[in-house]
């Protein structure tokens, strides 16, 4: 392989890898990228068998070639030099690297030892749904905060994706099995029956780095997401996002919240999350925990501790329900 690169390009492309390739030393080829240099198209790849990100890169590519270069190594060289990048192989077991008057070789693997790209997404067949990226990260952002994360009910390690093609709707739950976060929107789906997908939490953390906040027109305002019996592949403008499902049956959500409940409070965000953290100070670290008392248009928030004292504080809500 011979090709140059433009320092802007191969930073950015190796910026968006950097918290998949694998930091422990378990299996060498996963600290690598996979750089595929094409003169009909250059891409790169990274994966930690979780997850994997393929995306193109704009490469001027003198001979063709593939091979697998440490990300880490590479990352750190292309922030440290000035100008563009000139790549260059040797027996599949080094890279030259040029960039003006600097000049590094790396000793890298070969190609045919990376992980490959699954073609069927797990077997079975593939849907799809598309969903605008904004709503994506919203919903994304309002529920994995109650996603388990090292739980040994595996299953609370991920956010449940829950599709109905009755109503087009789509529905993001997660839940630690102590709280409960649940959001809903509608959708353009082509799925053709109910579904309910667990996605590893760390994969959807790291998916909401390519997932644009703003409404826009470009591709890479839209996600297509295909369905596998056991990947998931989110496509983002020219980035392909892709990672393995959870087995496993998750928690019935929908019998968890009373269908018929009229205790209800309506109250302001701000001023309940104020008021919480002031009655918290004199409550213990470990528990945080903290009383609620209802009744009409009155909520009294306590807290204590035998070693610290007690904290209360009333605020105005708009309830008429029953004492609680």
């Amino acid at each position: 392989m011979k090709a140059r690169v433009s320092k802007d390009e191969l930073q950015e492309k190796l910026a968006n890898i950097q918290n998949i390739v694998e930091k422990k030393n378990t299996m060498p080829i996963l600290s690598h990228f996979l750089l595929d240099a094409g003169k009909k198209g250059s891409s790169i790849i990274a994966t930690d068998i979780e997850t994997a990100l393929r995306e193109p890169i704009d490469v001027e590519v003198e001979k063709e070639g593939k091979i697998c270069i440490p990300a880490r190594k590479m990352f750190e060289i292309v922030r440290e030099v000035d100008g563009d990048l000139s790549f260059e192989t040797v027996d599949e077991q080094w890279l030259k690297v040029r960039s003006g008057a600097s000049e590094f070789k790396l000793a890298c693997l070969p190609h045919g030892d990376f992980p490959a790209w699954p073609s069927s997404l797990g077997g079975g067949d593939i849907e799809e749904m598309t969903i605008d990226a904004p709503v994506l990260l919203e919903m994304i952002e309002k529920t994995i905060y109650a996603a388990g994360e090292s739980d040994t009910r595996y299953t609370l390690n991920g956010l449940l994706f829950h599709p109905k093609p009755e109503n087009k709707s789509f529905t993001i739950v997660g839940t630690d099995g102590h709280r409960l976060a649940i959001i809903l929107r509608q959708i353009d789906s082509k799925v053709k029956d109910e579904k309910k997908i667990i996605v590893p939490r760390k994969a959807v953390s790291e998916l909401r780095r390519f997932l644009p906040a703003e409404t826009g027109e470009g591709e890479e305002h839209s996600v297509k997401i295909s369905i596998g019996e056991k990947h998931l592949l989110f496509t983002i403008g020219t980035i392909q996002f892709l990672t393995r499902l959870i087995e496993g049956t998750y928690p019935n959500y929908e019998n968890v919240i009373p269908q018929s409940n009229e205790k209800k409070i309506s109250i302001g965000r701000d001023t309940f999350t104020k008021v919480l953290r002031r009655v918290s100070i004199m409550s213990k670290e470990r528990a945080s925990a903290v009383r609620v008392d209802l009744e009409d248009n009155k909520m009294t928030i306590f807290s204590s501790s035998p070693d610290l004292g007690e904290a209360k504080e009333e605020v105005p809500v708009d309830y008429t329900g029953d004492k609680v």
